[in-house]
């Protein structure tokens, strides 16, 4: 049990690893878009880019990947990793600075679903999902705490220097999981042909859509968290700070009530978080009239919009270790790229409902994407009962 808790913290940091590096060059964007000789909406097509490489790199590497031993696969893409965030630290040009994010992106989601899939075989049956809850906590752990040491950093010194702290990080990380994982796990060959058969069940294609719905709901109003507190509610800047703080710890408790309902109902009871945001996102404009109100329903959308993410992700690797054994790398990786997708939908949707509505309005969009999410997770629940009911 004891060597069992080292391996689960030490996948927990790997997605702690994962999210400073993608979270950091928000933080200092604006230092980098000096440093670099740029404007700031250039630096901006960094965090764009290294969305797209990832969604795009994820299930191709994973698919690739797969005839390779995973212990293997995984300490390379880890070098990778340490290589380009390395690059990143040293670059003095935009153009290397990019090449630099893109290698990081290209690895970072195959990383995650490796990781995932270390986690379903290490772990006991019982504790399975509170673990995935764990390493989905790790991306909310490095946006509460390493983001904002990272810009600190950069802030007193560089931003350099914040990616070389980066570096030791990922160093360390790849010596931990040298030692702590284990060498062998049980895989099924399969032709790339093999493994994208997956795709073609509707439970999966239609968890796949669940996901991309849940994130587009939440990504229809957080795209802008800051000007929705600032401009929206008339919080300055300094408490700006500590709101974020708030949100970002609520997150993590909102990972570990995934994972406690994945142990429990899992997908069954989703509609009802589904009911409720929907509720609360209708809510939005006449809640926006007021700070306390204001910031208690993005508090509360925090803690649930993502309570799906351990169900979903339990869901995959059951239906590939049961019927598709040979995919079940992608299966674990299914959950990063529809999340991924699903952002893009809904920062455009936001985008959109701010140039023609407001501010205030950005709820409305949200309420859409979770009335979808909560009509596929009812199919979703009736294809699972007729599959076994079979």
């Amino acid at each position: 049990m004891t060597k069992y808790r080292w391996q689960a913290s030490a996948l927990v940091l790997v997605t702690f690893m994962l999210g400073c590096n993608e979270f950091m060059v928000v933080g200092v964007l604006s230092d980098i878009a000096r440093s670099l000789r740029v404007t700031v909406a250039t630096a901006g097509y960094l965090v764009t880019i290294f969305a797209i490489v990832y969604a795009v790199s994820t299930p191709l590497i994973t698919i690739l990947s797969n005839r390779f031993s995973r212990y293997k696969t995984l300490m390379t893409l880890l070098v990778i990793f340490l290589l380009g965030n390395t690059w990143s630290g040293f670059t003095t040009s935009y153009g290397w600075f990019l090449v630099s994010r893109m290698l990081t992106a290209a690895v970072a989601g195959a990383i995650e679903s490796l990781v995932i899939l270390f986690a379903n075989d290490i772990a006991p049956r019982h504790k399975r999902a509170m673990l995935i809850s764990w390493i989905a906590a790790g991306f909310s752990i490095a946006s509460v705490v390493g983001v904002p040491i990272g810009t600190a950093i950069s802030t007193a010194t560089s931003w350099h220097v914040a990616f070389h702290l980066i570096s030791v990080l990922s160093l360390l990380t790849v010596i931990v999981m040298a030692c702590l994982l284990p060498r062998h796990l049980p895989q099924t060959p399969g032709s790339i042909k093999d493994q994208l058969v997956l795709l073609t069940d509707k439970r999966i294609y239609l968890g796949a859509l669940l996901i991309l719905f849940s994130a587009a709901a939440m990504y229809a109003y957080y795209t802008y968290i800051r000007p929705l507190l600032t401009t929206g509610l008339g919080f300055n800047t300094t408490a700006l700070n500590w709101l974020l703080f708030v949100i970002g710890l609520v997150s993590i408790m909102g990972n570990r009530l995934s994972g406690t309902v994945a142990e429990h109902r899992g997908l069954k009871i989703m509609p009802r978080f589904y009911l409720i945001d929907i509720v609360l996102l209708l809510l939005f404009p006449l809640a926006m009239n007021n700070q306390l109100t204001g910031f208690g329903i993005l508090v509360i959308l925090t803690l649930l919009i993502s309570v799906v993410n351990s169900p979903i992700q339990i869901h995959f690797l059951d239906v590939a270790e049961a019927d598709y054994p040979q995919a079940l790398l992608l299966a674990s990786s299914l959950n990063a790229i529809f999340f991924n997708v699903g952002i893009s939908v809904g920062s455009a949707a936001a985008s959109m409902v701010l140039a023609h509505s407001g501010l205030k309005q950005l709820g409305l969009g949200g309420a859409v994407f979770s009335g979808l999410a909560l009509l596929t997770t009812i199919t979703l629940n009736r294809v699972i009962a007729q599959h076994h009911a079979r």
